[in-house]
């Protein structure tokens, strides 16, 4: 693997996340309590023997950027030519933003030239999925390939929302669309797709060589799916790579969490008894940045009182450090790191970011809410979804209330609140 060079993309606006991306880059998006969106990637580069890695960043990148130096340059030596670099727009091509995934690869060709290496991983930062990319280069290697296409079956309907591929006996790719109306099946199976994961395994000189002449192309959109794969499988040696996943379940995982209906389902699927993502996998282990906290508290069972609503609970959820539940009840939700869920609240079927503060009586459901907010009390969320509209939170086609930062602010504020 001292031959590879993985390269991350990781400079999306993430519109469709609104409001969570309002602060912050897609892939900096927290994700399952502790984690962030870039971290399953990064693991699983980690994991895969991958130590060389250039993420690009480009719009909103100062939270990724501090998350990746807290929690990730420490794991990488240079002293054994290991690292990890942020990489933000250079314009050292031209003054533009980038404008497609071959662009933002382009402009950095002289990073990338540099380091020499005979092959390079282009990786997307933003979905959730274990993959072993260290098989796939051996893939690669053993087809003498150009370019190999991590491949993943799809059923038609989400089909149109990735790359297409068709392949012959030996995996050769000899057909691909771009995000097709009407999108072609794979032979007998007529209801599902092979589609394309925007995971890349390139030769490096082939890969320079192609990004040039898009460069050079006025027509071209510069991005990898749209143009580059399109114009080379007829002339190169082009394969694909079926996803082989890590996760050890009889169902592959891969989730792409781009709107706030799938990122709130893929964080939903965490608390059931046995997620289809296990994050309790020691042979393959998702790292994050973790902050130095104490264990989650639950204080308050009146019950022997005779209050058998002031109870300190949480059931099928999951609770991060330095959350203390004071007398409220947490149910089928996820919740972040120094959260305050006081007394007489409920929090039902949602998702609660770092910072959180919950005040007394307050109901909240089917609702997401972002760091450092401070619900005020016998405030409800998610019961009104009208109300909520007026109030400004963003709704989702799913019904799901989304605060951003600072939405609803108290009149007060109390560190510790019983």
């Amino acid at each position: 693997m001292n031959d590879v060079l993985t390269v991350i993309l990781a400079g999306g606006r993430g519109s469709r996340l609104e409001p969570l991306t309002r602060d912050r880059a897609k892939p900096a998006v927290p994700f399952g309590g502790i984690y962030r969106i870039i971290d399953f990637a990064m693991s699983n580069c980690l994991n895969s023997g991958l130590r060389k890695v250039l993420v690009l960043t480009q719009y909103k990148a100062a939270s990724l950027d501090r998350h990746l130096n807290l929690g990730w340059q420490s794991l990488f030596c240079r002293e054994l030519g290991e690292y990890v670099d942020l990489i933000p727009p250079q314009q050292r091509i031209d003054e533009n933003w980038y404008q497609g995934t071959a662009d933002a690869v382009y402009q950095n060709i002289y990073s990338l030239e540099k380091e020499r290496h005979r092959y390079v991983v282009v990786l997307a930062g933003d979905h959730i999925y274990k993959m072993n990319y260290r098989e796939m280069v051996e893939y690669h290697q053993a087809m003498g390939a150009d370019l190999t296409i991590g491949a993943l079956t799809v059923g038609v309907d989400a089909a149109r929302q990735f790359g297409v591929m068709q392949i012959d006996e030996d995996q050769r790719i000899v057909g691909f669309q771009e995000k097709p109306a009407q999108p072609q099946t794979i032979p007998g199976r007529p209801d599902e797709c092979l589609a394309s994961m925007g995971i890349y395994v390139f030769s490096s000189r082939f890969l320079y060589e192609q990004l040039l002449a898009d460069a050079n192309d006025p027509e071209s959109k510069h991005d990898f799916g749209k143009n580059i794969i399109p114009k080379v499988i007829s002339e190169h040696r082009v394969f694909a790579f079926p996803f082989r996943d890590e996760n050890r379940k009889s169902q592959a995982y891969w989730r792409d969490v781009g709107t706030i209906d799938s990122y709130y389902e893929a964080n939903m699927d965490l608390i059931s008894v046995d997620p289809l993502l296990n994050m309790y996998d020691d042979q393959w282990p998702i790292r994050t940045y973790q902050r130095n906290l104490p264990p989650p508290k639950f204080v308050f069972d009146d019950r022997a009182k005779g209050d058998y609503e002031r109870v300190g609970c949480a059931v099928d959820s999951m609770v991060c450090s330095g959350t203390v539940v004071s007398g409220g009840r947490v149910q089928r939700s996820v919740v972040g790191r120094n959260v305050r869920i006081n007394s007489y609240s409920q929090v039902n079927e949602s998702i609660i970011f770092d910072n959180v503060i919950i005040g007394r009586h307050a109901k909240i459901q089917r609702a997401i809410i972002d760091k450092n907010v401070v619900v005020p009390e016998h405030f409800e969320i998610g019961f009104d979804l009208e109300l909520d509209r007026q109030r400004g939170f963003t709704i989702s086609d799913g019904g799901i209330v989304v605060i951003g930062k600072s939405e609803v602010v108290a009149d007060h504020r109390q560190e510790i609140l019983t």
